[in-house]
Order: C-alpha cells, then sequence, then structure tokens
C-alpha cells in the first residue's frame, strides 16, 4: 500500500505475576530441591537474578510433579489475564482502540490451548471480529522478533495497526529434582511476564484519526536471522509427560560467539548504518555469560547492556518476553536519541540468532 511508509513502535507494556527475591527461592524452595549440592549453590549465586516472577510460586506450590495437561490448565487461567493487562496498556500508550487493531500475533512457547489466548485477548478487549491472528509458538527466547517482524510486515502492507503479545509461564514447567546442570541453570534463571507493542503506519500515526504524535515512537527498520544448523541440539525445549523440559549445552556461548558479529554487522551493512550510529542495544539477557560474550565480540562497554543486566536482575529471564523487556527499559532512560539507532538481538533452539533495528523518531 502506497503511502503508508515504514511500521513504527507506539506502545508499550509489561504485566508480571507476584515476585519473590532470588535468594529467598533458593532457601525455602530450591536449595532442598536440589539437596543443596555445591554445583546448585554456585548456579543460583552466580544468575545475576536479584528477583523473579512466578505464577506458580514455588514457596507456596510444587509442581514439578504435575501432569502437562494439569500446567496447560493452569497456563490459560494465567495466560490471559498478565497479557490482557500487557496489551491494555501498550493500546493505551498508543491511544489506540483494540478495535482499531487489524492484527493481534501472540507469542508463547509456554502453553497452548485451542480456541487460544489470541482468540481470547481479542474478545475480551473488544477487537473486531475481522481481526487477523497469529499465534507464534515454541520458538523460544528469540521468538519476540520474527513476531515483530511479521507485525511490521503487516503494518505496511496493510496500513493498519496491529499488536504483538508475549506471555511466557516458565514456572509451569518447574521439573523434578535433579543432578543434571542444565537444568538448574534454566531453573535457576526462567521466570514469567507477558509484554505487549502496538505497531502503527507512520503516515497513520502522523494523520490518522487525528491523534497526537507520541513521544519514544521506534521506527522498524529491518529484521534479519541467523541459524547453525549444525547445532541445533545444544538448545532445546520437549514436550514430555511433566511439562517442557529445557536442554541447554554448556557451548552455547561458543556458537553465540561466532555468529552475534556477523549478524548485526549484516543488519547494519545492508541498511546503511555504522556502529557509530547505533545508541544503544537491547540484548536478550540469556545469562550472564551470554551478555559476557556479546560485549566482548561486538566491543561494548560496561554500560552498554546496563539495560539487559537490570532486566536480569530484578526480572530474571523471561523467554521471548524478555528482549521487549529490555526495550522498555531502555525507552524509560529515554534511549535512543531521536533519529539514532538500537539493535536487539535475541538467542534460542535452533542454534538460531535474531536481530532487529529500529530508529528512534
Amino acid at each position: 500500500m502506497s503511502g503508508v511508509g515504514p511500521a513504527v513502535v507506539t506502545g508499550a507494556a509489561s504485566s508480571f505475576p507476584g515476585s519473590e527475591l532470588q535468594a529467598d527461592l533458593w532457601r525455602d524452595h530450591f536449595g532442598p530441591h536440589f539437596g543443596h549440592s555445591r554445583m546448585a549453590t554456585r548456579i543460583f549465586a552466580a544468575a545475576g537474578v536479584e528477583r523473579r516472577h512466578a505464577v506458580a510460586n514455588p514457596r507456596v506450590e510444587d509442581v514439578s510433579g504435575w501432569s502437562t495437561g494439569a500446567r496447560m490448565e493452569r497456563y490459560v487461567a494465567e495466560a490471559v489475564p498478565l497479557g490482557k493487562d500487557a496489551l491494555a496498556g501498550a493500546l493505551d500508550a498508543a491511544a489506540l482502540e483494540a478495535a482499531e487493531l487489524g492484527l493481534l500475533a501472540v507469542v508463547s512457547c509456554t502453553g497452548y490451548a485451542t480456541p487460544g489466548v489470541d482468540v481470547q485477548l481479542s474478545r475480551d478487549l473488544g477487537m473486531a471480529e475481522t481481526v487477523q491472528r497469529l499465534f507464534v509458538g515454541h520458538m523460544g527466547c528469540f521468538a519476540a522478533l520474527p513476531g515483530l517482524g511479521a507485525v511490521a510486515d503487516f503494518v505496511v502492507a496493510r496500513g493498519r495497526p496491529a499488536a504483538l503479545v508475549c506471555v511466557e509461564l516458565p514456572s509451569l514447567h518447574a521439573q523434578p529434582p535433579t543432578d543434571d546442570v542444565e537444568q538448574i541453570v534454566a531453573h535457576a534463571l526462567f521466570s514469567d511476564a507477558a509484554a505487549a507493542l502496538v505497531v502503527e503506519p507512520a503516515a497513520g500515526r502522523e494523520t490518522g484519526a487525528g491523534r497526537a504524535r507520541r513521544p519514544g515512537a521506534l521506527e522498524v527498520v529491518d529484521v534479519a536471522a541467523r541459524t547453525d544448523f549444525a547445532t541445533a541440539d545444544y538448545m532445546t525445549w520437549d514436550v514430555t509427560d511433566l511439562g517442557f523440559r529445557m536442554g541447554l549445552s554448556r557451548q552455547v556461548p561458543d556458537v553465540l560467539a561466532a555468529h552475534v558479529g556477523p549478524i548485526v554487522d549484516g543488519l547494519l551493512s545492508r541498511n546503511g548504518v555504522r556502529r557509530d550510529d547505533v545508541d544503544c542495544w537491547a540484548v536478550h539477557p540469556g545469562g550472564p555469560r551470554i551478555l559476557e560474550v556479546v560485549a566482548e565480540r561486538l566491543g561494548l562497554g560496561e554500560d552498554a547492556l546496563a539495560p539487559s543486566r537490570q532486566v536480569l536482575a530484578q526480572h530474571g529471564n523471561c523467554s521471548s518476553a524478555t528482549v521487549l523487556l529490555v526495550l522498555e527499559e531502555l525507552r524509560r532512560l529515554g534511549a535512543p536519541a531521536p533519529g539514532r539507532y538500537v539493535v536487539a538481538l535475541a538467542f534460542g533452539p535452533g542454534l538460531t540468532l535474531y536481530g532487529a533495528l529500529l530508529r528512534a523518531r
């Protein structure tokens, strides 16, 4: 559609269940759960997480023995209100009515139902019967960025607003006691959250419906992907009779180290952008070592990834929602400056890296 211009993020919001201090969770649940082993103690202490959120608070209820069916029932009951709060906040920030949306995309790798969360959010928030819906499932921590790419493409192609909602509830997939390092790492990091974005055509934001232009809008310039097929089994998310089980090789940081530079350089160069034009970086904090590798390979100073570390410390790793939380933290800090760029990066099973280039308007 001619005259629409680029897709622009005009509203963002997030929603969380109750939070607990990591130290309290370790003392009252995870320490006994893992037999207070030296390895588990060391992993939890080094996770970089100070506070986490959970719909299934392990200090109150232990779901590690629940069937997958029971976990999915709980997922629907918890995911809908969390997603609804986040999306309502994003719509309010964009001064947009839900009925104006042409597309709702929902991202989640932690639960499934049919009719799904996308249907229930559309109904509860008063979207039109003609609204299109997209569900992006089981892609893992990077899924917000392909979701954003799909939403942005719709906005440009159709000239209508769209919304993206990531809702993840890893707490529902607690596993039985184990001495498996991969499982202990996952239990030390993951947390629950919902995050939402509203994306609109630039022309519509400037001229449509008499709405005033909002500060902090981010133009979606480009999205890129890079998958190392030879290492696909280094990160997995398997459906089992006891929920979903994470597989996480110690070699993941080494693989990311080999690919993060090329994906960023390709994303920037094909858009005529230099590293010096990038004001800030929204890097998915998969864990402290991941952030160290990204900083090292991209030559970033200590302050560059401070927003990612802050999100990890205060919210944990919330799977696909996390990179949106980092973008929200950057916007709270007033970054990037108008006309400057932010690069968002996220990683997950595949082994896959995704990057998005956004420009502040």
